[in-house]
């Protein structure tokens, strides 16, 4: 139980998310009750196609139909961690399973928050490098297409709110900015 949590009550149970009513104690003392929506985590990969450094990086990215979104969204590789799974195995499983491929390393980035308002969801975020192609193992759900593109293509479409997905965003700015440093 967190530290500040003085009750819990479970409001919905369902395949992705927990949404619990929580009942709260501020730094100032007082309480409330709010709505937080539990979540296992995930992890999340750029993956690049060749060497992040080289004059031309590309990554390889995917164009996904969301629901929640109204239409498709430009994504990085990632997925929900499975009980007890470690974070590096999730971005591996991923990789594969939504693009069909393997990599000879894969490095963690950073791990950041979604939406902390109202949800403890993680994403721990990933780099790939030295990719091997292979059958992907898409989901019933999932409807995707592989879609290679350059960096240079990547940030501009996030500049002009293409790429609307913040983990993806997120993930290709630091990539750029940090992975990609001579």
């Amino acid at each position: 139980m967190p530290e500040n949590q003085i009750a819990s009550r479970l409001i919905h149970h369902g395949k992705v998310i927990d949404v619990y009513a929580d009942t709260v104690r501020f730094p100032n003392g007082t309480t409330a009750e709010m709505d937080i929506i539990r979540h296992p985590g995930a992890s999340a990969i750029v993956p690049f196609l060749n060497d992040p450094r080289s004059a031309d990086p590309q990554l390889l990215l995917i164009r996904q139909y969301r629901y929640a979104a109204g239409g498709y969204l430009w994504e990085i590789p990632a997925g929900r961690l499975d009980p007890g799974e470690d974070p590096h195995t999730c971005a591996v499983r991923e990789l594969r399973e939504e693009t069909g491929c393997t990599a000879e390393r894969v490095e963690h980035l950073y791990t950041m928050f979604t939406t902390p308002g109202f949800t403890d969801e993680t994403i721990h975020v990933f780099i790939a490098t030295g990719l091997q192609r292979g059958a992907t193992a898409h989901e019933e759900d999932e409807f995707m297409e592989i879609v290679p593109m350059s960096l240079r293509d990547a940030l501009e479409r996030i500049r002009t709110g293409e790429i609307r997905d913040a983990k993806t965003a997120l993930a290709i700015l630091y990539a750029a900015g940090f992975a990609t440093a001579a």
